[in-house]
């Protein structure tokens, strides 16, 4: 479970306060020492510790002193223990003092350590201060910033005699370092976002929150990275720690600050009113509270997460009831309140000692969809069902139950809403959450179609049967009945006064069918129709997750990389504080950057987007997208027993509700096959997944499996690209075309042109298979030049792409005198393969397996397959 508890942490990144401390103990005309400021528990004393080992190993002698509130009461009570005895002269037992720190220090000259010298007696202060002015000692002092200090120590760094370093709070990213060195393991970015804003960077503070979140097991490894979940624990070492910090309360003060704990922020105006007004000037001064305006209001809450964290788990429960009450009844009736006061009031009185207030839940829970906090829409809308409120209440709560794919309880919840619904227009609201939740969450498209053929028997409204088109055209879409997606999508868009549910439904439908089939230059203004509609949605508007991935998934297929890139990027920036939103926001940025060839970089993002979908089981499907790029991504960095495993839950995952992704998993399958070295499989399933596309219409898909066999050596395929190129919008099927026209030719100085094309759209993977393939056939016909200025342009690139492994890289990378099929039978006899199983996978006889292997190693000068997966596995 990584580094037991209790043990030493590493010092990670503190490379520049080392740098400074590195001068202790050495002599010379200038400062001889440092002070290290800062605030409680942001490593001082462990950086000076770490001064004091240094001059230890350099062979100097050291003494540690440490200034406390009690020693200070006592001339020279931080040197105790080398004072001895006095007689009242304090200059003698100065003298008495100082001598005993240096005897026996030895050539090296000794270190003098002192901790929190901020709380010196100013005797102790005057030695420390002589000791430096007669350069007797190297000394290492830490003092607590903001904190008040003899004068004698302050003089030391403001007269330049000492240098003064200000240790700062860990970054995100130091934080992040520190903790996988501790946990010995990669740390999920959410979590080290999280743990880095509850702590704000103090290690100190960041030691107790992983050590009691470890204890408690809400920090875990889950399928070999940590990722924490639930609340904060408070331990009672952490709550001491931070009431330390804290201070001690007044009443009024504790007032405050609880209030502050149980509902933060909160405008100064309305604080006032519910506590002292002195008070709350009186926490602002004390640090406790801070106080920012935004637009006309002044806004207030804690200073430090961790105040609200340790105040919550202290208040009692009658208490808490109260303060809430009253936060509940304030917001009520102050005038010109607006929805965001309505969720607070709600959220404050579920909890609270008010009567349950069954409208007031009810919009709260619509608004808390609006912000795509689904736990919180459940929560509040149950409240509301449990209070009395009927069809709109139970609506949010299988709206929630849909959108967190809660497979266990969303059927019984959506047969008590189809038996509330009493009229024609909230039976089709029903079903525009109950077949999306049965396609993609429990039973399958096969289900949900029957609903929905039932609904539309029932249902003569034009504009009822117009909103049902557009559900349908969802279902079409996904299913790979792109042609029939875009007329149902483009029947129900023009009708007039299509209420905003039906308009996400068919914009996903419409954006997710263009951009298979190739027309991306329409995919833009349909998705942002979408997600507008999305934005003002209680009931769909979490649909926006998989309206941006039709919509960054066809600009990939087109080609247009960064475009995909910035819409990723924003969705990810825009969700990640919601609902497993920094997943899905991981899950495409992951995606995009595989599609630019940053192969470590997708692995990174894809592999924890994985393992927090998976926590919510199916998660809507989109752990089958999720491992969809995965795999691919597990094969292009040469890790094969990754690829396998997660090609196998995979296959496990795949659904028909998504059969329009059935070519993406073909080219899954295809870069296992490749990177095992059976490259006439990959070659045949990849054009399998380009057949099959086409039949259907997908024809951007099309493009990408034919580029694909392109990049694996497959040469017939220049006149249907270039086709393909009349029909198909965007740069990839052009550079796919020209790529494709220069390797039927062997044509090196197009295979150069083709990289270079590559490169400017952004896909430095695919432009380094191009410089490869270029490089081997400028050396199939002698031209050793141009040979190894395209290697050396391949291997520039696939630096780029983060040591991505491709057979065509490979191949340029060790060059050897063999025909294609001689080395595909090579590498699968290098893989571990008897000559049995390479017959077998590549359907040959055993004695044509023979053959080739012995023409092989006769080229090559090898005997055994060992030195065969030297020379072509780099093994």
């Amino acid at each position: 479970m990584g580094r037991e508890l209790g043990r030493e942490w590493p010092l990670t990144g503190r490379t520049e306060e080392l740098r400074f401390i590195e001068r202790v103990g050495r002599r010379g005309r200038h400062a001889r020492g440092v002070l290290l400021a800062g605030a409680a528990g942001v490593g001082k004393t462990r950086l000076a510790r770490e001064a004091v080992a240094a001059a230890v190993r350099r062979g100097a002698a050291t003494r540690w002193a440490t200034g406390t509130a009690s020693a200070r009461a006592r001339p020279l009570g931080a040197f105790a223990a080398w004072a001895g005895p006095g007689d009242g002269d304090a200059s003698r037992a100065l003298e008495r003092t100082t001598a005993a720190l240096l005897t026996g220090t030895g050539p090296a000259g000794p270190v003098i350590a002192v901790d929190d010298a901020h709380l010196l007696d100013d005797l102790s202060a005057l030695l420390v201060h002589q000791l430096v002015l007669r350069q007797a000692a190297a000394v290492v002092i830490t003092v607590q910033a903001g904190r008040p200090a003899p004068d004698a120590v302050t003089a030391l760094w403001k007269d330049g005699h000492l240098d003064r370093v200000e240790v700062r709070p860990l970054s995100p990213p130091q934080t992040g370092a520190l903790l996988e060195a501790v946990l010995g393991g990669p740390v999920d970015r959410t979590a080290v976002a999280r743990l880095w804003k509850l702590t704000r960077g103090n290690a100190l503070i960041l030691r107790h929150v992983v050590d009691t979140e470890l204890a408690v097991r809400h920090l875990r490894r889950v399928r070999g990275l940590w990722r924490w979940s639930g609340p904060p624990a408070v331990s009672p070492v952490l709550a001491d720690l931070v009431a330390a910090r804290m201070g001690e309360l007044s009443g009024a003060e504790r007032d405050v600050v609880d209030l502050l704990a149980l509902g933060e922020p909160v405008d100064t105006a309305l604080l006032g009113r519910l506590a002292d007004p002195r008070a709350v000037e009186e926490a602002e001064a004390r640090g406790l509270v801070t106080v920012e305006q935004a637009g006309d209001t002044l806004w207030a809450r804690l200073a430090h997460p961790l105040y609200g964290e340790v105040r919550r788990a202290a208040l009692g429960t009658l208490r808490a009831r109260r303060l809430r009450g009253r936060m509940a009844r304030a917001l009520a009736d102050r005038p010109g309140h607006h929805h965001d006061d309505t969720l607070r009031r709600a959220v404050l009185a579920l909890d609270s000692d008010l009567p349950p207030d069954p409208d007031l839940f009810t919009a709260a829970a619509a608004h808390a969809a609006l912000l795509a906090d689904m736990p919180l829409v459940e929560r509040l809308a149950r409240a509301a069902v449990a209070a009395g409120a009927g069809f709109e209440a139970q609506l949010l709560v299988t709206t929630a139950l849909a959108a967190t794919t809660r497979h266990k309880d969303i059927e019984d919840e959506l047969a008590v809403l189809t038996a509330l619904a009493a009229t024609d227009a909230e039976l089709i609201r029903a079903t525009l959450v109950r077949v999306p939740a049965l396609a993609y969450v429990t039973s399958g498209p096969a289900e949900a179609e029957a609903v929905l053929d039932e609904a539309e028997s029932r249902v003569r409204q034009p504009g009822f049967r117009h909103q049902l088109t557009a559900l349908r055209s969802y279902l079409e879409a996904t299913q790979g009945r792109v042609a029939r997606a875009v007329a149902c999508a483009t029947a129900a868009l023009q009708a007039p006064d299509l209420p905003d549910e039906p308009v996400i439904l068919a914009s996903v439908g419409l954006v997710a069918a263009l951009g298979v089939t190739g027309r991306a230059d329409l995919l833009s203004p349909a998705a942002a129709r979408g997600t507008e509609a999305a934005a003002r949605s209680s009931q769909l508007g979490f649909l926006r997750a998989p309206l941006t991935m039709a919509h960054v998934t066809g600009l990939r297929l087109a080609g247009r990389l960064r475009e995909a890139g910035d819409v990723a990027a924003r969705f990810r920036e825009e969700t990640r504080d919601q609902d497993f939103g920094d997943e899905l926001g991981g899950f495409l940025v992951g995606e995009t950057e595989l599609a630019r060839g940053r192969v470590a970089d997708a692995v990174r993002r894809l592999r924890e987007a994985l393992v927090g979908l998976r926590e919510h089981g199916n998660a809507g499907g989109f752990v089958y997208f999720c491992l969809l790029s995965l795999t691919r991504a597990l094969a292009l960095t040469g890790d094969l027993p990754g690829a396998r495993s997660s090609l196998a839950e995979l296959e496990a995952e795949r659904s028909p509700s998504f059969a329009v992704l059935d070519p993406e998993l073909a080219l899954a399958r295809a870069s296992v096959s490749a990177v095992e070295g059976a490259l006439g499989e990959a070659v045949a399933l990849a054009r399998a997944g380009a057949d099959a596309a086409a039949r259907n219409g997908q024809h951007a898909h099309e493009v990408l499996a034919l580029q694909t066999a392109v990049c694996l050596g497959d040469t017939s395929l220049a006149a249907r690209l270039a086709g393909l190129a009349a029909r198909v919008d965007g740069p990839r099927v052009r550079a796919a075309a020209a790529h494709a026209a220069a390797l039927s030719t062997r044509d090196g100085e197009g295979l150069r042109a083709a990289s270079a094309r590559w490169e400017e759209t952004g896909d430095l993977l695919v432009a380094a298979d191009a410089a490869a393939q270029c490089a081997s056939t400028h050396l199939r016909h002698g031209d050793r030049a141009p040979a190894h200025a395209a290697a050396a342009r391949a291997h520039r690139l696939a630096e780029a792409c983060q040591g991505a492994r491709t057979p065509a890289l490979l191949e340029a990378a060790r060059p050897v005198p063999l025909t294609r099929r001689e080395r595909e039978i090579a590498v699968l006899a290098a893989r571990g393969l008897t000559n049995q199983q390479i017959a077998d996978r590549l359907t040959v006889s055993v004695r044509t397996v023979e053959g080739h292997l012995y023409r092989v190693c006769g080229k090559l000068g090898i005997t055994n397959r060992k030195d065969l997966a030297a020379l072509l596995l780099n093994t």
